[in-house]
């Protein structure tokens, strides 16, 4: 069983070599914890990539009651630590790290249909969930050509796309207007980061 500087020492290592300390060290306590807790459980990293995927479905199914607003968290959780889990377990593969990236992109596809579903016009849910998906391919790709840094950590990341959905469910059980204002807010703050990206990717790969 790792100690707990050995998982953090594993994980920094995972993500080049990033720091550990502050919010992140915070997390990966909370992460290490659960790691114990799901191995004395027995329930192994993919388990819980695919609990979230199932968090995600219910979030769409369920987006114009509270309950939605529940599983979100639940499923951005799950999502959060099966990769801490993984590292805890010594169970990190390639099946597992592909099986992950491939539930992220189908849950927040799931995540940006419960826009549609409380009345935001499809077109910026379906834009939406196409500007994080090829902000992501981009990263994927620079990873498969050999750039192994992290890149630039844009204002639009995956906790922050769960976050947006969070506050807009919120104002969608409180009958309050601005749903749709916020979310082409946040299609204008989704597609700074993408450029954000590819200029990053440019930067690494021309000389």
């Amino acid at each position: 069983m790792l100690s707990k500087d050995e998982f953090k020492a594993k994980w920094s290592s995972l993500h080049s070599d990033a720091e550990t300390t502050g919010i992140v060290g915070a997390w990966l306590n909370i992460s290490y914890r659960f790691g114990l807790i799901c191995t004395l459980l027995r329930i192994s990293p993919n388990a819980l990539t695919l609990l979230g995927l199932l968090g995600a479905v219910a979030t769409a199914v369920t987006a114009q009651t509270a309950w939605a607003i529940l599983f979100l968290v639940f499923s951005l959780f799950c999502d959060g630590i099966d990769g801490s889990v993984a590292i805890f377990q010594h169970r990190e593969s390639k099946f597992g790290a592909t099986l992950d990236s491939v539930v992220d992109r189908i849950s927040e596809a799931l995540w940006f249909y419960a826009l549609y579903a409380i009345g935001v016009p499809a077109w910026i849910p379906i834009t939406l969930w196409s500007v994080a998906a090829f902000q992501e391919y981009a990263r994927a790709k620079l990873v498969s050509l050999g750039v192994s840094d992290i890149g630039v950590v844009t204002p639009a990341e995956r906790p922050v796309r769960a976050s947006f959905l969070f506050i807009v469910l919120i104002l969608n059980q409180l009958d309050m207007p601005g749903a749709t204002e916020l979310s082409i807010a946040f299609l204008v703050l989704q597609i700074y980061s993408f450029v954000s990206v590819v200029r990053f990717s440019r930067s690494r790969l021309l000389p």
